[in-house]
């Protein structure tokens, strides 16, 4: 009996230093970049961190698209998604606006940034997901007028592409995301009603028809602000269409937080 109790008291011990020796060489030993493939400790190395992530860039304030010279800001001097008088916006959103209220994007879909989206997409590279997540947790805290949410919910895959894929790139982002934000995570709070075609394959019109009606929402929303998040934004249909179904749901306010966003759709 004694014995028993002491065999099992070595193994938590022995289980305890492996994880503790495990922590200690991520946080000693270098690893490679997952930009230019140097020694690193950290996902990124500082010379591309200062290369591709810290580019100013004004961008519309509702769905993230770069603006060029001559977007003038609306009067009113609102904060980001109070309303949608007194933000930075883009022809599309002021003429015809989106379910969503905001959207914050790290950088623009372009090499090399891609590769890391991609890395996390189709190569499993989860690694990637707290990386971005901890930079969108920075960003939101940098914006005037962010933050203020009540749930963090992925995009969700089709049940078909997530047991082929394995996981959802979405949530290797939202559920970090969530704990550096201190707000609570929901796997499963929007769920896709069909098995829609890659956007990837679509020009903007047809991505916005294929997306239609195509996620209904399994948790209560009622009067809450949803941040939705997702690895990349290209025009955005995908994005409008899960907002528009947490809208209808009774959500009070919906902002995306996207990894990259594509310059162009």
């Amino acid at each position: 009996m004694v014995r028993g109790s002491a065999e099992r008291t070595l193994r938590v011990v022995l289980s305890q230093v492996r994880t503790l020796a495990v922590r200690v060489a991520a946080a000693t030993l270098p690893n490679r970049c997952a930009l230019c493939g140097n020694l690193s400790h950290a996902v990124i190395c500082g010379a591309c961190d200062a290369a591709y992530w810290n580019e100013a860039q004004l961008r519309c304030e509702v769905c993230a698209l770069p603006l060029g010279v001559g977007h003038a800001r609306s009067a009113g001097g609102g904060r980001l998604g109070a309303g949608r008088a007194g933000l930075y916006q883009c022809d599309a959103c002021r003429t015809a606006p989106p379910p969503f209220d905001a959207t914050l994007a790290l950088a623009d879909y372009r090499a090399p940034l891609d590769g890391l989206a991609r890395g996390l997409k189709f190569h499993a590279q989860l690694a990637l997901g707290g990386e971005f997540a901890a930079r969108l947790a920075r960003l939101v805290d940098d914006t005037r007028g962010a933050g203020g949410f009540d749930l963090v919910a992925p995009v969700p895959l089709s049940h078909r592409r997530l047991v082929a894929r394995g996981y959802n790139q979405a949530w290797a982002i939202a559920r970090p995301l969530a704990r550096r934000l201190g707000v609570p995570a929901e796997a499963a709070l929007l769920t896709r009603v069909a098995d829609t075609a890659p956007q990837s394959r679509l020009d903007r019109h047809a991505r916005r028809d294929n997306v239609m009606a195509a996620f209904a929402v399994a948790g209560g929303v009622a009067g809450r602000h949803i941040a939705l998040v997702d690895d990349v934004m290209t025009s955005g249909a995908t994005l409008a269409a899960a907002a528009q179904a947490l809208k209808a749901a009774g959500a009070a306010r919906v902002t995306n937080l996207v990894a990259l966003r594509t310059a162009r759709d």
